[in-house]
Protein backbone atom coordinates (compact mmCIF):
# COMPACT_ATOMS: atom_id res chain seq x y z
CA UNK A 1 0.00 0.00 0.00
CA UNK A 2 1.18 3.56 -0.66
CA UNK A 3 -0.39 5.99 1.80
CA UNK A 4 1.49 8.87 0.14
CA UNK A 5 -0.49 8.23 -3.04
CA UNK A 6 -3.82 8.90 -1.33
CA UNK A 7 -4.41 12.69 -1.22
CA UNK A 8 -7.22 12.39 1.30
CA UNK A 9 -4.89 10.73 3.81
CA UNK A 10 -2.76 13.88 4.09
CA UNK A 11 -5.55 15.90 5.71
CA UNK A 12 -5.52 15.55 9.53
CA UNK A 13 -8.76 14.21 10.91
CA UNK A 14 -8.85 16.68 13.80
CA UNK A 15 -6.34 18.82 15.74
CA UNK A 16 -3.77 16.72 17.55
CA UNK A 17 -4.02 13.70 15.26
CA UNK A 18 -1.17 12.83 12.91
CA UNK A 19 -1.87 11.71 9.34
CA UNK A 20 -0.72 8.17 8.55
CA UNK A 21 1.51 9.46 5.73
CA UNK A 22 3.35 11.75 8.11
CA UNK A 23 3.68 9.13 10.83
CA UNK A 24 5.09 6.60 8.37
CA UNK A 25 7.56 9.11 6.92
CA UNK A 26 8.80 10.09 10.37
CA UNK A 27 9.11 6.46 11.44
CA UNK A 28 11.00 5.39 8.30
CA UNK A 29 13.37 8.34 8.69
CA UNK A 30 14.73 6.68 11.86
CA UNK A 31 15.37 3.31 10.19
CA UNK A 32 18.87 2.75 8.87
CA UNK A 33 19.31 -0.60 7.08
CA UNK A 34 21.41 -3.22 8.80
CA UNK A 35 24.93 -3.28 7.39
CA UNK A 36 26.08 -6.74 8.48
CA UNK A 37 26.36 -9.18 5.56
CA UNK A 38 26.48 -12.95 5.59
CA UNK A 39 27.00 -15.23 2.62
CA UNK A 40 24.69 -18.24 2.50
CA UNK A 41 23.86 -21.00 0.00
CA UNK A 42 20.80 -20.59 -2.22
CA UNK A 43 18.88 -23.18 -0.24
CA UNK A 44 18.95 -20.82 2.76
CA UNK A 45 18.24 -17.57 0.90
CA UNK A 46 14.43 -17.68 0.70
CA UNK A 47 12.82 -14.65 2.32
CA UNK A 48 16.16 -12.93 2.84
CA UNK A 49 17.36 -9.60 1.44
CA UNK A 50 20.14 -9.38 -1.11
CA UNK A 51 22.97 -7.19 0.20
CA UNK A 52 24.83 -6.55 -3.08
CA UNK A 53 23.90 -6.30 -6.74
CA UNK A 54 23.90 -9.63 -8.56
CA UNK A 55 25.38 -9.25 -12.06
CA UNK A 56 25.15 -11.85 -14.79
CA UNK A 57 28.45 -13.51 -15.61
CA UNK A 58 27.00 -15.06 -18.78
CA UNK A 59 24.28 -14.57 -21.35
CA UNK A 60 20.95 -16.26 -20.68
CA UNK A 61 20.27 -18.20 -22.78
CA UNK A 62 23.90 -18.86 -23.63
CA UNK A 63 23.12 -19.84 -27.24
CA UNK A 64 20.34 -19.61 -29.79
CA UNK A 65 17.93 -22.44 -29.01
CA UNK A 66 14.57 -23.81 -29.98
CA UNK A 67 11.46 -22.67 -28.14
CA UNK A 68 9.47 -25.62 -29.48
CA UNK A 69 9.60 -29.29 -30.35
CA UNK A 70 9.65 -29.27 -34.13
CA UNK A 71 12.03 -28.70 -37.02
CA UNK A 72 14.92 -26.28 -37.48
CA UNK A 73 14.77 -25.02 -41.06
CA UNK A 74 15.88 -22.46 -43.59
CA UNK A 75 12.79 -20.34 -44.16
CA UNK A 76 13.60 -20.06 -47.88
CA UNK A 77 13.80 -23.87 -48.28
CA UNK A 78 10.42 -24.31 -46.57
CA UNK A 79 8.83 -21.60 -48.70
CA UNK A 80 9.99 -23.30 -51.90
CA UNK A 81 8.96 -26.79 -50.76
CA UNK A 82 5.57 -25.55 -49.51
CA UNK A 83 4.84 -23.84 -52.80
CA UNK A 84 5.73 -27.02 -54.72
CA UNK A 85 3.92 -29.32 -52.27
CA UNK A 86 7.19 -31.16 -51.72
CA UNK A 87 8.69 -32.78 -48.66
CA UNK A 88 12.17 -32.05 -47.29
CA UNK A 89 14.55 -34.68 -45.94
CA UNK A 90 15.45 -34.74 -42.26
CA UNK A 91 19.26 -34.66 -42.07
CA UNK A 92 19.85 -34.03 -38.34
CA UNK A 93 18.33 -34.83 -34.96
CA UNK A 94 19.24 -32.39 -32.19
CA UNK A 95 18.14 -32.94 -28.58
CA UNK A 96 18.58 -30.56 -25.65
CA UNK A 97 22.19 -30.72 -24.49
CA UNK A 98 23.49 -31.82 -27.89
CA UNK A 99 25.27 -29.72 -30.49
CA UNK A 100 24.25 -30.38 -34.07
CA UNK A 101 26.34 -30.00 -37.22
CA UNK A 102 25.61 -27.27 -39.75
CA UNK A 103 22.29 -27.76 -41.54
CA UNK A 104 22.78 -28.88 -45.17
CA UNK A 105 20.93 -26.80 -47.73
CA UNK A 106 17.58 -28.24 -48.71
CA UNK A 107 17.18 -30.29 -45.52
CA UNK A 108 15.68 -29.81 -42.06
CA UNK A 109 16.70 -30.85 -38.55
CA UNK A 110 14.42 -32.58 -36.06
CA UNK A 111 14.87 -30.43 -32.95
CA UNK A 112 13.56 -30.37 -29.40
CA UNK A 113 12.85 -27.58 -26.94
CA UNK A 114 16.04 -26.03 -25.59
CA UNK A 115 18.31 -27.61 -28.19
CA UNK A 116 20.89 -25.38 -29.96
CA UNK A 117 19.91 -24.03 -33.37
CA UNK A 118 22.25 -25.51 -35.98
CA UNK A 119 24.29 -23.20 -38.17
CA UNK A 120 22.40 -22.38 -41.32
CA UNK A 121 18.91 -22.62 -39.79
CA UNK A 122 16.97 -19.41 -39.31
CA UNK A 123 13.57 -20.63 -38.03
CA UNK A 124 11.79 -23.39 -36.17
CA UNK A 125 8.46 -24.84 -37.24
CA UNK A 126 6.32 -26.61 -34.63
CA UNK A 127 5.79 -30.32 -35.11
CA UNK A 128 2.06 -29.64 -35.20
CA UNK A 129 2.64 -27.76 -38.48
CA UNK A 130 4.43 -30.66 -40.11
CA UNK A 131 3.56 -34.09 -41.51
CA UNK A 132 6.33 -36.68 -41.15
CA UNK A 133 6.83 -39.57 -43.57
CA UNK A 134 9.66 -41.57 -45.17
CA UNK A 135 10.75 -42.50 -48.67
CA UNK A 136 11.20 -46.06 -50.00
CA UNK A 137 14.70 -46.28 -48.52
CA UNK A 138 13.52 -45.21 -45.07
CA UNK A 139 14.86 -41.65 -45.32
CA UNK A 140 12.74 -39.46 -42.97
CA UNK A 141 10.84 -36.77 -44.82
CA UNK A 142 8.65 -33.92 -43.63
CA UNK A 143 6.06 -31.84 -45.42
CA UNK A 144 5.18 -28.50 -43.87
CA UNK A 145 1.62 -27.25 -43.66
CA UNK A 146 2.63 -23.58 -43.67
CA UNK A 147 5.68 -21.48 -44.59
CA UNK A 148 8.20 -20.39 -41.96
CA UNK A 149 8.99 -16.86 -40.87
CA UNK A 150 12.68 -16.13 -40.30
CA UNK A 151 13.41 -16.03 -36.55
CA UNK A 152 10.21 -17.70 -35.41
CA UNK A 153 10.34 -19.91 -32.31
CA UNK A 154 14.04 -19.19 -31.74
CA UNK A 155 15.23 -17.98 -28.37
CA UNK A 156 18.18 -15.73 -29.08
CA UNK A 157 21.37 -15.73 -27.03
CA UNK A 158 21.13 -13.19 -24.23
CA UNK A 159 17.51 -12.27 -24.94
CA UNK A 160 16.59 -12.95 -21.31
CA UNK A 161 19.72 -11.66 -19.58
CA UNK A 162 22.83 -10.06 -21.09
CA UNK A 163 26.23 -10.73 -19.55
CA UNK A 164 27.18 -7.92 -17.15
CA UNK A 165 23.59 -6.83 -16.57
CA UNK A 166 22.40 -6.26 -12.96
CA UNK A 167 19.83 -9.00 -12.65
CA UNK A 168 18.91 -8.57 -8.98
CA UNK A 169 19.73 -5.23 -7.36
CA UNK A 170 20.77 -4.91 -3.74
CA UNK A 171 17.68 -4.71 -1.56
CA UNK A 172 15.78 -7.39 -3.47
CA UNK A 173 13.58 -9.56 -1.26
CA UNK A 174 14.33 -13.08 -2.44
CA UNK A 175 11.35 -15.22 -3.34
CA UNK A 176 11.24 -18.49 -5.29
CA UNK A 177 11.58 -16.79 -8.69
CA UNK A 178 14.56 -14.68 -7.60
CA UNK A 179 16.34 -17.71 -6.16
CA UNK A 180 15.72 -19.65 -9.37
CA UNK A 181 17.05 -16.73 -11.38
CA UNK A 182 20.22 -16.65 -9.30
CA UNK A 183 20.64 -20.38 -9.85
CA UNK A 184 20.26 -19.92 -13.62
CA UNK A 185 23.28 -17.62 -13.47
CA UNK A 186 25.39 -20.24 -11.69
CA UNK A 187 25.28 -18.56 -8.26
CA UNK A 188 25.57 -21.18 -5.54
CA UNK A 189 25.49 -18.64 -2.71
CA UNK A 190 24.47 -15.03 -2.20
CA UNK A 191 25.50 -12.09 0.03
CA UNK A 192 22.57 -11.38 2.34
CA UNK A 193 21.77 -8.85 5.02
CA UNK A 194 21.60 -10.55 8.37
CA UNK A 195 18.19 -11.27 9.81
CA UNK A 196 16.56 -8.65 12.01
CA UNK A 197 16.46 -9.58 15.70
CA UNK A 198 13.24 -8.57 17.44
CA UNK A 199 12.27 -8.91 21.11
CA UNK A 200 8.53 -9.23 21.70
CA UNK A 201 7.45 -7.85 25.06
CA UNK A 202 4.11 -8.41 26.81
CA UNK A 203 3.15 -6.49 29.94
CA UNK A 204 0.02 -6.33 32.05
CA UNK A 205 -1.26 -8.29 35.01
CA UNK A 206 -4.47 -9.06 33.12
CA UNK A 207 -2.67 -11.17 30.49
CA UNK A 208 -2.78 -14.95 30.83
CA UNK A 209 -0.80 -17.27 28.58
CA UNK A 210 -2.92 -19.83 26.70
CA UNK A 211 -2.64 -23.24 28.34
CA UNK A 212 -1.69 -21.93 31.75
CA UNK A 213 -5.29 -21.57 32.98
CA UNK A 214 -8.36 -23.38 31.61
CA UNK A 215 -11.01 -21.05 30.09
CA UNK A 216 -13.47 -21.82 32.86
CA UNK A 217 -10.96 -20.76 35.52
CA UNK A 218 -9.88 -17.38 34.15
CA UNK A 219 -9.77 -14.84 36.99
CA UNK A 220 -12.15 -11.89 36.72
CA UNK A 221 -10.78 -9.27 34.32
CA UNK A 222 -8.14 -11.61 32.89
CA UNK A 223 -7.70 -12.26 29.15
CA UNK A 224 -5.58 -14.63 27.13
CA UNK A 225 -2.53 -13.02 25.55
CA UNK A 226 -3.44 -13.28 21.86
CA UNK A 227 -1.43 -10.30 20.62
CA UNK A 228 1.99 -11.75 21.23
CA UNK A 229 1.12 -14.87 19.21
CA UNK A 230 -0.05 -13.13 16.07
CA UNK A 231 2.68 -10.50 16.34
CA UNK A 232 5.31 -13.22 16.53
CA UNK A 233 3.79 -14.90 13.46
CA UNK A 234 3.74 -11.59 11.56
CA UNK A 235 7.39 -10.95 12.43
CA UNK A 236 8.39 -14.47 11.43
CA UNK A 237 6.59 -14.01 8.11
CA UNK A 238 8.92 -11.07 7.54
CA UNK A 239 11.95 -13.28 8.21
CA UNK A 240 12.79 -11.86 11.63
CA UNK A 241 14.45 -13.77 14.45
CA UNK A 242 11.97 -13.33 17.29
CA UNK A 243 12.66 -13.63 21.00
CA UNK A 244 9.60 -13.75 23.26
CA UNK A 245 10.28 -12.06 26.57
CA UNK A 246 8.90 -13.35 29.85
CA UNK A 247 5.62 -11.51 30.61
CA UNK A 248 6.32 -8.40 32.68
CA UNK A 249 4.30 -7.59 35.82
CA UNK A 250 2.79 -4.12 36.21
CA UNK A 251 5.73 -2.57 38.08
CA UNK A 252 8.07 0.15 36.87
CA UNK A 253 11.24 -1.57 38.12
CA UNK A 254 10.26 -4.83 36.41
CA UNK A 255 9.41 -3.03 33.17
CA UNK A 256 12.72 -1.13 33.15
CA UNK A 257 14.64 -4.34 33.80
CA UNK A 258 12.78 -6.22 31.07
CA UNK A 259 13.35 -3.47 28.50
CA UNK A 260 17.02 -3.16 29.43
CA UNK A 261 17.52 -6.89 28.94
CA UNK A 262 15.49 -6.97 25.71
CA UNK A 263 17.56 -4.17 24.19
CA UNK A 264 20.72 -6.25 24.42
CA UNK A 265 21.28 -8.28 21.29
CA UNK A 266 18.14 -7.05 19.52
CA UNK A 267 17.49 -4.46 16.85
CA UNK A 268 13.88 -3.79 17.82
CA UNK A 269 11.74 -4.23 20.91
CA UNK A 270 8.03 -4.47 20.07
CA UNK A 271 5.22 -4.30 22.63
CA UNK A 272 1.45 -3.89 22.48
CA UNK A 273 -0.78 -2.03 24.91
CA UNK A 274 -0.09 0.82 27.29
CA UNK A 275 0.71 3.44 24.62
CA UNK A 276 -2.35 5.69 24.88
CA UNK A 277 -1.58 9.29 25.80
CA UNK A 278 -2.15 9.79 29.50
CA UNK A 279 -2.56 6.07 30.18
CA UNK A 280 -1.39 4.95 33.60
CA UNK A 281 1.18 2.46 32.42
CA UNK A 282 4.85 1.85 33.20
CA UNK A 283 6.02 1.39 29.60
CA UNK A 284 6.23 5.11 28.85
CA UNK A 285 8.29 5.89 31.94
CA UNK A 286 10.48 2.83 31.47
CA UNK A 287 11.32 3.65 27.85
CA UNK A 288 12.09 7.25 28.78
CA UNK A 289 14.33 6.02 31.56
CA UNK A 290 16.39 3.95 29.13
CA UNK A 291 16.22 6.15 26.03
CA UNK A 292 13.60 8.32 24.38
CA UNK A 293 9.96 8.04 23.32
CA UNK A 294 7.56 9.69 20.89
CA UNK A 295 3.85 9.09 21.39
CA UNK A 296 1.47 9.77 18.53
CA UNK A 297 -2.25 9.81 18.05
CA UNK A 298 -2.60 8.74 14.41
CA UNK A 299 -5.63 9.63 12.34
CA UNK A 300 -6.58 6.04 11.53
CA UNK A 301 -9.23 3.63 12.73
CA UNK A 302 -8.50 1.14 14.19
CA UNK A 303 -5.10 1.88 15.66
CA UNK A 304 -4.94 5.50 16.84
CA UNK A 305 -2.33 5.22 19.67
CA UNK A 306 1.24 4.48 18.60
CA UNK A 307 4.65 4.98 20.18
CA UNK A 308 8.18 4.71 18.93
CA UNK A 309 11.56 5.54 20.36
CA UNK A 310 14.84 3.97 21.31
CA UNK A 311 16.60 2.15 24.13
CA UNK A 312 20.26 2.67 24.89
CA UNK A 313 22.21 -0.56 25.05
CA UNK A 314 24.55 -1.23 27.96
CA UNK A 315 28.19 -0.27 27.41
CA UNK A 316 29.24 -3.90 27.81
CA UNK A 317 27.10 -4.95 24.86
CA UNK A 318 27.48 -4.08 21.20
CA UNK A 319 26.63 -0.46 22.04
CA UNK A 320 24.35 1.89 20.16
CA UNK A 321 20.60 2.04 20.27
CA UNK A 322 17.80 -0.45 19.94
CA UNK A 323 14.56 0.68 18.31
CA UNK A 324 11.36 0.53 20.33
CA UNK A 325 7.78 0.44 18.99
CA UNK A 326 4.63 0.29 21.10
CA UNK A 327 1.40 -0.81 19.43
CA UNK A 328 -2.16 -0.34 20.70
CA UNK A 329 -3.51 -3.10 22.90
CA UNK A 330 -6.78 -3.85 21.11
CA UNK A 331 -6.07 -6.90 18.91
CA UNK A 332 -7.36 -5.56 15.57
CA UNK A 333 -5.76 -2.17 16.17
CA UNK A 334 -2.47 -3.90 16.97
CA UNK A 335 -2.71 -6.12 13.88
CA UNK A 336 -3.62 -3.32 11.46
CA UNK A 337 -1.06 -0.91 12.87
CA UNK A 338 1.60 -3.57 12.50
CA UNK A 339 0.77 -3.90 8.80
CA UNK A 340 0.64 -0.17 8.16
CA UNK A 341 3.66 0.97 10.16
CA UNK A 342 5.77 -1.83 11.63
CA UNK A 343 5.99 -3.92 8.47
CA UNK A 344 7.41 -1.11 6.28
CA UNK A 345 9.71 -0.12 9.17
CA UNK A 346 11.03 -3.68 9.41
CA UNK A 347 11.47 -3.86 5.64
CA UNK A 348 13.45 -0.61 5.69
CA UNK A 349 15.72 -1.97 8.46
CA UNK A 350 16.21 -5.08 6.34
CA UNK A 351 17.29 -2.92 3.42
CA UNK A 352 14.37 -3.89 1.18
CA UNK A 353 13.85 -1.53 -1.72
CA UNK A 354 10.36 -0.42 -2.72
CA UNK A 355 8.77 -2.42 -5.55
CA UNK A 356 5.72 -2.33 -7.83
CA UNK A 357 5.89 1.43 -8.23
CA UNK A 358 5.87 2.06 -4.48
CA UNK A 359 8.86 3.77 -2.88
CA UNK A 360 7.93 2.45 0.56
CA UNK A 361 9.05 -1.15 1.20
CA UNK A 362 6.34 -3.49 2.36
CA UNK A 363 3.42 -1.49 0.97
CA UNK A 364 1.99 -2.70 -2.37
CA UNK A 365 -0.37 -0.95 -4.74
CA UNK A 366 -4.10 -1.36 -4.05
CA UNK A 367 -6.63 -3.33 -6.07
CA UNK A 368 -9.82 -1.50 -7.04
CA UNK A 369 -12.86 -3.70 -6.36
CA UNK A 370 -16.59 -3.00 -5.97
CA UNK A 371 -18.01 -2.74 -2.47
CA UNK A 372 -21.01 -4.99 -1.94
CA UNK A 373 -22.01 -3.11 1.19
CA UNK A 374 -23.00 0.37 2.35
CA UNK A 375 -20.96 2.45 4.79
CA UNK A 376 -22.80 5.71 5.38
CA UNK A 377 -20.68 6.93 8.30
CA UNK A 378 -18.25 9.69 7.25
CA UNK A 379 -15.58 9.10 9.90
CA UNK A 380 -13.05 11.93 10.16
CA UNK A 381 -10.20 9.44 10.45
CA UNK A 382 -8.86 7.19 7.71
CA UNK A 383 -10.48 3.78 8.23
CA UNK A 384 -9.39 0.26 7.39
CA UNK A 385 -12.42 -2.00 7.08
CA UNK A 386 -12.19 -5.79 7.26
CA UNK A 387 -13.67 -7.31 4.11
CA UNK A 388 -13.70 -10.53 2.12
CA UNK A 389 -13.96 -11.11 -1.62
CA UNK A 390 -17.11 -12.91 -2.71
CA UNK A 391 -18.01 -15.15 -5.64
CA UNK A 392 -19.42 -12.18 -7.58
CA UNK A 393 -16.05 -10.40 -7.54
CA UNK A 394 -17.05 -7.84 -4.94
CA UNK A 395 -16.28 -7.23 -1.28
CA UNK A 396 -18.40 -8.26 1.70
CA UNK A 397 -18.05 -6.42 4.99
CA UNK A 398 -17.59 -8.10 8.37
CA UNK A 399 -20.59 -6.98 10.44
CA UNK A 400 -18.64 -6.03 13.58
CA UNK A 401 -15.78 -3.62 12.85
CA UNK A 402 -14.77 -3.15 16.49
CA UNK A 403 -11.05 -2.85 17.24
CA UNK A 404 -11.22 -5.70 19.74
CA UNK A 405 -12.93 -8.18 17.39
CA UNK A 406 -10.02 -10.40 16.32
CA UNK A 407 -12.45 -12.75 14.57
CA UNK A 408 -12.90 -10.03 11.93
CA UNK A 409 -9.26 -10.38 10.90
CA UNK A 410 -9.47 -14.18 10.83
CA UNK A 411 -12.61 -13.94 8.65
CA UNK A 412 -11.31 -11.23 6.32
CA UNK A 413 -8.97 -11.65 3.38
CA UNK A 414 -8.25 -7.95 3.02
CA UNK A 415 -8.80 -4.37 4.10
CA UNK A 416 -10.63 -1.50 2.44
CA UNK A 417 -8.75 1.80 2.78
CA UNK A 418 -11.49 4.39 3.34
CA UNK A 419 -10.39 8.02 3.17
CA UNK A 420 -11.40 10.55 5.85
CA UNK A 421 -14.90 11.91 5.32
CA UNK A 422 -15.74 9.28 2.70
CA UNK A 423 -18.93 7.25 2.61
CA UNK A 424 -19.36 4.02 0.63
CA UNK A 425 -22.42 2.97 -1.33
CA UNK A 426 -23.06 -0.51 -2.70
CA UNK A 427 -21.22 -0.77 -6.03
CA UNK A 428 -18.59 1.90 -5.35
CA UNK A 429 -15.09 0.86 -6.32
CA UNK A 430 -12.77 1.00 -3.34
CA UNK A 431 -9.05 0.33 -2.70
CA UNK A 432 -8.55 -3.20 -1.38
CA UNK A 433 -5.39 -4.60 0.23
CA UNK A 434 -5.08 -8.43 0.34
CA UNK A 435 -4.10 -9.77 3.74
CA UNK A 436 -2.53 -12.99 2.52
CA UNK A 437 0.51 -11.05 1.32
CA UNK A 438 0.68 -9.12 4.56
CA UNK A 439 0.25 -5.87 2.63
CA UNK A 440 3.54 -6.64 0.88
Amino acid sequence: MNPAAAPAASAPARPGLLALDDALAALLATAQPLNEIETLPLDEAYGRVLAQDLRAALDVPGFDNSAMDGYAVRAADVAAAHAAGAALPVSLRIAAGAVGAALPVGTVARIFTGAPIPAGADAVLMQEDAAASADASGQPLVRFLKPAQAGQHIRRRGEDIACGHIVLPAGTLLGPAEIGLAASLGSAQLPLRRRLRVALLSSGDELIEPGSVPPGQLPPGAIYNSNRYFLRALLQRLGCLVSVCTPVPDRLDATVAALREAAQGHDLVLSSGGVSVGEADHLKAAVQTLGGLHQWQIAIKPGKPFAHGWLERAAASAGGRCHYIGLPGNPVASYVTFLLLVQPFVRRLQGVQGVNGCAIPGLPQPIELPAHFDWPAAERRREFLRVRRNAAGGLDLYPNQGSGVLSSIAWADGLVDKAPGQTIAHGDRVPYWPLETGLG
